[in-house]
This record gives C-alpha cells, structure tokens and sequence, in this order.
C-alpha cells in the first residue's frame, strides 16, 4: 500500500544496522525513500564520542544527502553505565553530545537510567540507589532543555524498563523528561514486580501507561523463545502488539515519529548477531517497507 507523504516524512531508521559506515547508513534511509535518520554510531562508535574530524565528515554527508537527524541515539546512562561510575564521565559526554546535536539541528536524545543492580542470583536488589539516579538524571534532562533539546527516555533494562511504574516514578522525579516507547522491549524485558526469575512484560499494558509522556517511538518487534533466547521479528510477527500499539497512537493523534530498529540482522548491544553487511541493508529494507505499509494501512483505516 501507498503512503501518504505526510507520513513518510515521520518514518526514520537506527540504520547503523544496515550499514556501518555513514555512506551505507545512508544509502539504505534513500532506498527507503526516507529523509530522517535516528543518528547512533559509525563505524561501531557511538556518534557523540566520534574524533571531531570524524564527527565533521558524518554531519557534512548528512547535509549532503538532505538527511535530518530526527533524535540522537546516545548511550548516555545506558545499560552500559553504573550510576555507581564518577558521574563526570556522563557530565563530559552530555556537553559534547549538546554541541553536535546543536550542529545538526537534532531535537531529541536518547538516554536511559542507568544499568541495575542485581545480586549474584539475577536478582533485582531492592536499594537502586533512586537518589542518585535522579539527582544525575535531573542534571542530563536541565542540561539538555538548557540547550533547547528534549530528553527522551527508553523503556530499555535500566532503571526505568523495570516495569511502566519505574518509568512513571521516573519522570515524576525528573521534571521534563519525556519517553521513547520501544514496542519489542517489553517481551524480552522482566516485570520486577513479578516473583523471580520474573515474568516479561506486556507492550500494550506498558503503552497504556505511559502514553501520555509518549513523544517519540521505536518500532521493534520480538519473543522469548522456548529456549529464553531473544528473538527478533518483522512488525507484527512477534509479542511486541506493534499493529495495536500504531493503531492506538493514531486514533489519539500522535503525530511524532517512528524510528525502525529491526535488530533482526544485527544487534546494537549483541556483537555475536551479526551478517554480512548486504544481508543487513536488505533486511533493514524490507522492515522498513513492511512497516511502512503496516502505517499506511492503519491510517487508511482511521480515516
């Protein structure tokens, strides 16, 4: 199915996973016929901790090409970082990513809260030091607003992924601070309210929660296998209720953008799935026409 446009225009991709360097990242956001791109690493490097010069190269092809950033996918407080590590280090990355995300006219940042902490059974420690998530997280979300740019949070396994109540808790105690829904996070996530090991979470359960801070949305499908493997789908295919979820966010207006993050080829955090780079770019493609078709279809049904 056709689509309108106007909705093209919202569609973007984290197309790091089609191609590593900036030339493919490109070329496969073109063959999608797309202008905007959720801008996260080249060449394995996360964008804000480029060389300049590198940095420099990356923003002139994007401007080349006619290519807008429509968020900076940064790993600032990701699952990655402690809330225990000096907090100077999250302090020098937040001023460094403000200065090129001004450079490329980007909006939105990506950020998480912090990776949990767990006792050596898995278990979710019940002291998540909250005080001092908050207090570094108030300072990222100030710094970033300072500068004109909205912070986004993601419902990914830091702190505020342990269920939608974290997520609410979350931004009650960090003023500003909006959310970027990822529909596949909650069937490979665990509920921390649930007895251990934990059950998963529920995508729609999850949205309904939180919709109302919603500003931004990552299409991303997946399961648990029969073997606890993490297994990543097409939009629609998986327990991520992607087609319920889109349809919910247009009846009540939603009017911001899609980023694809098909994680079926390659996975950001998982170096181990990874194909050749033709593979990726074809499989990043046809995930970003299914999805594409998947909206068109929905508002065509909205009217």
């Amino acid at each position: 199915m056709d689509i309108d446009p106007t909705l093209r225009s919202r569609l973007a991709g984290f197309a790091d996973e089609a191609a590593d360097g900036i030339d493919g990242q490109i070329a496969a956001i073109k063959a999608l016929g797309w202008s905007s791109i959720e801008l996260r690493a080249v060449d394995h490097v996360p964008v804000h901790d480029l060389p300049q010069e590198q940095f420099e190269i990356v923003a002139d092809k994007l401007c080349a090409a006619d290519i807008a950033v429509r968020c900076m996918g940064s790993t600032i407080a990701n699952w990655g970082h402690s809330v225990t590590a000096p907090f100077e280090e999250t302090q020098q990355t937040v001023r460094r990513t403000i200065v090129r995300m001004q450079a490329l006219d980007v909006p939105l940042v990506r950020i998480m809260s912090y990776s949990i902490l767990t006792d050596g059974q898995g278990r979710v420690l019940e002291d998540q030091k909250e005080v001092e998530r908050f207090r570094r997280l108030r300072w990222i979300c100030d710094a970033f607003h300072d500068a004109g740019i909205t912070a986004v949070h993601e419902n990914c396994f830091t702190y505020g992924g342990l269920s939608w109540e974290h997520s609410l808790r979350l931004c009650d105690a960090v003023p500003g601070l909006k959310l970027v829904f990822d529909t596949g996070n909650p069937p490979i996530d665990i509920d921390v309210r649930t007895p251990f090991p934990y059950a998963h979470q529920n995508s729609l359960e999850f949205y309904e929660h939180v919709k109302d801070l919603v500003v931004h949305v990552h299409i991303k499908d997946s399961r648990v296998d029969a073997q606890g493997n993490e297994v990543f789908y097409f939009p629609g295919e998986g327990d991520g209720q992607v087609p319920q979820i889109v349809s919910l966010l247009e009846q009540r207006g939603y009017a911001g953008g899609y980023t694809i993050e098909p994680h079926m080829a390659v996975v950001f955090h998982n170096a181990s799935v990874r194909t050749s780079e033709e593979q990726r770019t074809e499989n990043f493609i046809a995930y970003g026409r299914k999805f594409e078709s998947m909206l068109a279809s929905i508002s065509s049904s909205i009217g």
